[in-house]
């Protein structure tokens, strides 16, 4: 199997880094164009649709849309300032060209079902002959299309979803793909669109008039969104670019939260470490409430709330009580997890995988993350209805029955269930926050009963969850191996960022753990997780590590390690999950931890250094 080191597309590397892409989409479902100029990830017409280009995780069988100058050049990306329109730069010997790459941000009232993609290139300067060849592969590349060219207009079909590609050039097909060569002289430029058309949605032309429309129209909506921003502080551009990346992840319809775009991203090239992170991880979702609350944004607060109360997330009765860890973007609690094995893999990282096998899994850290996340919009934004605070309750007395027993952990661990330091922590942070609730509003709740669980956790992690041995309290009640996962502890506010265990275990972590201000979640050969092979190190962990140091008043440490931390970034300040041994991004991608661990690192550091 050929390891991305020949030559294909476009006469390029079969697969370009992960790193090597910026991100649009229309708050339903988002598309990765590469430095190239290729969109080789897009799913139609949500995030959890089947793919259409998906030559990221097979560079010959996924599909891609593929649109760059035919003579040699070197290309540049970024983001039109403070927008999620991305535009790629050619620069040749004989003129320079711009792709603005933006979808639309769909009007309800007007076309709910029309999902556009649009392409715009213009030369700005001599002239440049351009290339296009849009090749869909419907179905994860499992599905059979027909395709219907007229002069400037392209109709794709297959069984489950119908596509309309209409541009200013005209395309030509063979059948199967579409393509376009043209020559642009200085001020000139040509137009694609990409449609779903069905029944109610036919397809329209996109002449240039319409596309610098829709393009002024794309611009003002994200430059008005990001303006509701509060942040002013030192690391103004990266915390509203990762704003800007998590409303990205925000599905509007039903205010869900995605952990990432993608599926099936390595972990470790050629390794097994991939997953389908399309879906709503309840403790991501809300983590991500927290930074967007920080920053002003209220409304997307709200919506996720609305997302919770609607779709009933917090009046389940199933095996893992009333939450479980994740759930579709539409609410629904069955993601079956299967493997697609005609496709190679990023990079040849097999397998592809399909939903996700962890829904059934137990992770009790959800419920503090969850309760914390509605304790701070009840604070922040608005008060909770009634109806809603019984749902909190009804959580609360559920755990106060359930919080001492083993699970998987917020690392989802496959190698069985565990008594977990960070779940009995997040426990802890469930039922505090409620009493927090219920004593400032004056709410009905069973006060003493939630105060005896809330000290019977906090006097088990103390005595359990510490190890005189290694000076640090660990990743398991009763032993002595380390997880990074316990940064939080005094961002939870369980323990004071002085307290002599607590800064014995900042030194226990720093030491073990820590490369760099990288930080690795925990040692795989210490602490078997049931997955072959090693992984980069977790970039959230490196942004907790940044706000512990921050709390413990090591603000010269803690600037430093950020400022580390954002040279990892990528050239549009969008990360993965992890970062590997050489500084590569790795892992699905942009990831929604990383960025809110990034808003939150940056808002209290900023804070502390005044």
């Amino acid at each position: 199997m050929e390891f991305g080191n020949g030559t294909g597309r476009l006469g390029g590397l079969r697969y370009l880094p992960i790193s090597e892409h910026g991100l649009i989409g229309d708050l339903r479902t988002a598309a990765l164009v590469g430095t190239n100029g290729t969109i080789d990830w897009y799913c139609c017409p949500r995030f959890d649709a089947p793919s259409v280009f998906a030559s990221i995780l097979d560079a010959d069988r996924g599909g891609s849309f593929e649109l760059a100058a035919e003579v040699q050049t070197r290309t540049r990306q970024f983001y039109f300032p403070d927008t999620n329109v991305l535009i790629t730069r050619f620069y040749a010997a004989d003129g320079v060209a711009e792709i603005q790459d933006f979808m639309p941000v769909v009007d309800e009232s007007r076309e709910a079902d029309r999902h556009r993609l649009i392409r715009r290139v213009i030369c700005v300067r001599g002239t440049l002959p351009f290339r296009a060849r849009i090749a869909p592969r419907f179905g994860y590349g499992a599905e059979a299309h027909t395709v219907h060219v007229q002069a400037h207009e392209a109709v794709f079909e297959s069984p489950s979803l119908s596509l309309a590609l209409t541009s200013t050039a005209p395309l030509e097909s063979d059948g199967t793909d579409v393509w376009s060569h043209f020559k642009l002289l200085e001020g000139e430029s040509v137009v694609f669109a990409l449609d779903q058309i069905n029944d109610r949605v036919r397809p329209r032309a996109c002449p240039h008039a319409e596309a610098e429309e829709q393009f002024e129209a794309t611009v003002r909506f994200w430059v008005h969104w990001l303006g509701r921003s509060r942040y002013r502080g030192r690391w103004r551009e990266m915390v509203h670019r990762s704003a800007l990346a998590l409303k990205l992840l925000t599905y509007v319809p039903t205010g869900a939260i995605v952990a990432a775009p993608t599926t099936s991203l390595p972990e470790r090239v050629g390794g097994e470490r991939n997953w389908d992170y399309r879906y709503v991880w309840v403790r991501d979702a809300a983590f991500c409430v927290y930074a967007l609350l920080r920053l002003g944004f209220t409304s997307e607060a709200e919506a996720f709330m609305g997302f919770l109360s609607e779709r009933g997330i917090m009046r389940g009765t199933g095996p893992t009580g009333p939450l479980q860890i994740m759930y579709g973007i539409d609410g629904r609690t069955d993601l079956p997890e299967a493997e697609l094995r005609h496709l190679e893999g990023h990079l040849g990282s097999a397998p592809v995988r399909l939903g996700n096998a962890a829904t059934k899994q137990l992770q009790l850290d959800i419920y503090g993350a969850l309760i914390d996340s509605v304790y701070l919009y009840d604070k922040w934004g608005q008060p909770i209805s009634s109806d809603h605070w019984d749902e909190v309750g009804a959580v609360v007395d559920w755990l106060c029955d359930h919080w001492d027993q083993p699970d998987e952990g917020i690392w989802e661990t496959r190698g069985g269930r565990r008594n977990f330091v960070y779940s009995r922590l997040m426990c802890w942070v469930a039922i505090e926050r409620a009493i927090r609730m219920a004593n400032r509003r004056g709410l009905p709740a069973d006060i003493p009963r939630w105060r005896r669980n809330r000290d019977a956790i906090y006097r088990q992690i103390m005595r359990q969850g510490w190890s005189a041995e290694r000076g640090a309290f660990t990743q398991g009640l009763g032993d002595d191996v380390l997880d990074a996962s316990v940064l939080m502890m005094p961002m939870a506010k369980f323990i004071s960022p002085t307290d002599p265990k607590w800064l014995s275990t900042l030194d226990a972590l720093s030491k073990d753990l820590v490369s760099d201000s990288l930080v690795y979640r925990y040692d795989p050969e210490a602490s078997p997780d049931g997955l072959r092979g090693a992984e980069g190190t977790f970039s959230i962990c490196s942004f907790w590590y940044v706000e512990a140091l921050t709390r413990a008043g090591r603000l010269e440490e803690a600037r430093v390690a950020f400022e580390k931390m954002l040279t990892y970034a990528n050239h549009v300040g969008l990360y993965a999950e992890e970062i590997g041994r050489t500084g590569e991004q790795l892992g699905n991608f942009p990831q929604a931890f990383t960025h809110l661990s990034l808003i939150s690192a940056a808002f209290n550091l900023d804070r502390a250094l005044g």
